[in-house]
């Protein structure tokens, strides 16, 4: 039986990618360290289906190797999810994103080194900045404008030029879905529809995205997971997107949302944010050599987000 151990396990994308890779046999194992920075309650329900499937989450830190240095040496790929996330938020607080997805990165690189461990981890669309639409993995890299985006490029470099033999880095495009993180657009705009507050749209609503439902999204970590560890060259640094591969007006984006909800919601226009980009749109080409293949239109995958809000709110 392969072994997987997963890095910000209690995380929406974690989560869903531990149950896939338990039901396709693998023993998963993980990490989170359940930071307030969104409500722990998520997490630990969360950590709850997981456990439930008889995954083992271990609470700790990335940057401590000490509490997690034994299940990543006995596993037989790492997938590391871990960080800071929301260009945004970094905009305020940079230090977060020093610490975790840059410090906390290596420590967990110095320890795949030591049994030669492949692994699979977390890139993002933001280190695509400035580059022609629609980005792909070829051109070169520019000046990310928010420190969430220059930490996920140090990411890159980080695997890059370790002494691991193999590794994939996947740049992930506005991932959205059931057990979503609450700092999102789409949970945002969810929770002010229910409670009657304004919808906060920067750049005045005229902006574009990549949506990628995440079961698309784990389609992807499958496929690359499997493609990394079979490979027999001596050296391996790949990047793929992983998108839906569609631009979707976010005005459109807000639409569906009201109308899973039944009900109109109140629009707080805002100016451009510094840390945002107008437009995301994913080649996914690469990747589609590998068979990946996104099944989940924005119309659906918002259908599922809402029912799941429902449900686990208790709301009509």
């Amino acid at each position: 039986m392969k072994q997987i151990f997963i890095t910000g396990i209690a995380g929406m994308i974690g989560m869903h990618c531990a149950l896939k890779f338990h039901e396709l046999g693998w023993k998963v194992c993980g990490i989170d360290n359940f930071n307030d920075y969104y409500d722990t309650k998520l997490k630990l329900d969360r950590e709850e289906k997981l456990n439930q499937k008889g995954i083992e989450v271990i609470t700790g830190d990335i940057q401590h190797p000490d509490c997690y240095s034994e299940a990543l040496q006995s596993s037989d790929a790492v997938l590391h999810l871990a960080a800071y996330a929301n260009p945004r938020h970094s905009y305020e607080e940079p230090q977060h994103y020093i610490d975790t997805n840059i410090t906390g990165t290596q420590r967990i690189l110095e320890q795949a080194e030591i049994n030669d461990t492949p692994v699979v981890y977390a890139s993002s669309s933001c280190v695509m900045h400035g580059q022609p639409l629609p980005w792909n993995e070829h051109d070169l890299s520019h000046h990310q404008n928010n420190a969430y985006g220059w930490s996920k490029r140090a990411n890159e470099c980080q695997f890059m030029y370790s002494r691991l033999s193999k590794t994939a880095g996947l740049r992930f495009f506005t991932v959205y879905g059931p057990w979503g993180r609450p700092d999102m657009a789409l949970f945002l705009f969810a929770d002010a529809i229910v409670k009657g507050t304004p919808l906060t749209l920067f750049n005045y609503g005229d902006m574009k995205r990549d949506f990628t439902y995440v079961e698309d999204i784990v389609q992807g970590v499958v496929l690359v997971t499997d493609d990394l560890i079979a490979k027999e060259d001596d050296k391996s640094h790949e990047i793929y997107n992983i998108g839906y591969g569609n631009k979707v007006n976010l005005m459109d984006f807000v639409n569906h949302i009201e109308t899973n909800f039944g009900r109109k919601g109140v629009y707080d226009m805002q100016p451009a944010h510094p840390a945002d980009v107008p437009e995301t749109w994913s080649d996914t080409s690469k990747i589609r050599k590998l068979g990946y293949d996104p099944k989940t239109p924005i119309g659906r995958g918002v259908y599922e987000f809402v029912a799941w809000y429902k449900d686990y709110y208790n709301v009509n």
